[in-house]
């Protein structure tokens, strides 16, 4: 993705808009290419926190490899949500149907509802609007107690704070966990959490801490999970000892150097292999000399 739109709506909430907003940023300051812009019906929007935004009102070209943003808004219900014009819910159709993604904060996933996307798809929405969700669009399966779903270039998260963690999943997706978890350190959001078990990710799960060096590690570590990483080479680049390094990495990840790189290959492998490739070349892919070792690591996951 490159162009991320944001469609505002009278009673947005202000962090289901700036919390994506900020990720998507923060990724673009590191170099990945974000545009961000902000379309809605009317040119200026206040939010359910009182502050007037002003927005587009022309939607900018956009192509497959861009996204449309729903943050939600404040209403008891969504029966009570603004209304959106069949111009706006077209929008949505036709650039989901032409390859590219939309996804929604909280309860914006009823304008996708409205647009008739969620309808054969796993959703999720704010855990007090889920039931009237299933309601409201009996075609959606409407996935509670998760932080966000993705399914066929729709995305949905409960809302609020999971509109962060939903903007990291698609930085991930787009550049790897990597740099999903630098924007991550960015923020301070170092306990980026997970939506449902296809989201997971070793690169971030372990990142729940605030040891610079053992960060650094990891930044090493991520950018060559794939090649050979001696001990004493890492150690040497982050500037401690052997035996350092090993204590620090395992009080803040609980796990070693070497555990965490075998662990990131293996999930790269597994994603390899759900998507078509043999297990021995998974193996190569990433790193390991001998597909015996690979076999066994996913023996035991299981």
């Amino acid at each position: 993705m490159s162009h991320i739109v944001f469609l505002l709506v009278p009673g947005v909430h202000l962090l289901d808009l700036a919390g994506p907003a900020q990720v998507f940023s923060t990724a673009a300051g590191f170099g990945h290419p974000y545009t961000l812009s902000y379309v809605a019906e009317q040119p200026q929007v206040t939010t359910a926190q009182g502050l007037p935004l002003v927005a587009g009102l022309d939607w900018p070209e956009l192509g497959p490899g861009d996204l449309i943003v729903v943050p939600g808004w404040r209403a008891v219900t969504l029966a009570d949500a603004p209304a959106l014009g069949s111009a706006t819910l077209k929008v949505l159709r036709d650039h989901h149907a032409g390859g590219g993604t939309v996804a929604s904060v909280c309860a914006g996933a009823e304008a996708l509802g409205q647009a008739g996307l969620l309808d054969g798809r796993r959703c999720t929405t704010h855990h007090d609007v889920q039931d009237e969700l299933a309601l409201r669009h009996p075609g959606a399966v409407v996935v509670r107690d998760v932080l966000f779903t993705a399914d066929d270039r729709v995305i949905t998260s409960a809302g609020i704070a999971s509109g962060i963690d939903l903007a990291l999943h698609l930085v991930a997706t787009d550049h790897g966990p990597a740099a999903a978890a630098q924007a991550a350190r960015e923020m301070v959001v170092y306990a980026r959490r997970n939506g449902h078990e296809p989201q997971s990710s070793a690169m971030l799960r372990h990142r729940s801490h605030l040891d610079d060096t053992v960060h650094r590690a990891q930044n090493l570590i991520d950018a060559r999970f794939d090649r050979p990483l001696p001990l004493p080479a890492l150690a040497a680049a982050v500037g401690v000892s052997e035996r350092t390094l090993t204590r620090l990495f395992g009080r803040a990840t609980g796990l070693t150097p070497l555990r965490y790189q075998q662990t990131l290959r293996l999930e790269r492998a597994q994603h390899l292999i759900s998507h078509g490739a043999t297990i021995d070349a998974a193996a190569r892919s990433v790193g390991f000399e001998d597909p015996r070792m690979l076999r066994r690591l996913r023996a035991r996951t299981v």
